[in-house]
């Protein structure tokens, strides 16, 4: 049985709180590419919409200028995840860029590879799940 979202409805955005504005774009622009497509500053927080070329899904940082301890992630946060075309590179590209990415890792199902991937995380603590294009992960 596949499940079949109503018209016209599609995911749109995620939003996370961060500390420091400048860092947290720095370092989605650095990783993933991703550009500054909206920020709007209200009186007490800031919204910054990333977006990643060739999507239309956003990033969302929440920005409290009140803020200065960082955040608990707390136990219900697990990850975002971005596909990659070369793993390999991508990996190479985040270490020479100081990200201090995780080793490469292969998740296996019945003998068969399911996933190759590394993790990374941002600024804040965010746990990001980088996977090679493969199978289930376009």
């Amino acid at each position: 049985m596949s499940a079949h979202a109503p018209a016209g409805v599609r995911p749109i955005h995620m939003m996370i709180r961060v500390l420091e504005e400048a860092r947290s774009v720095a370092f989605y622009r650095t990783a993933f590419g991703m550009e500054v497509a909206t920020r709007l500053a209200f009186d007490g927080f800031t919204l910054v919409y990333l977006l990643c070329p060739g999507t239309d899904f956003e990033l969302e940082l929440t920005i409290n200028h009140d803020r200065t301890e960082p955040y608990g992630l707390g136990d219900g946060y697990g990850h975002i995840a971005f596909v990659v075309d070369d793993l390999e590179a991508e990996h190479a590209r985040f270490e020479a860029a100081g990200l201090s990415p995780n080793p490469v890792r292969e998740f296996h199902r019945d003998g068969a590879l399911l996933a190759k991937f590394f993790f990374v995380s941002d600024p804040d603590g965010y746990r990001i799940e980088v996977l090679q294009k493969h199978g289930r992960y376009r």
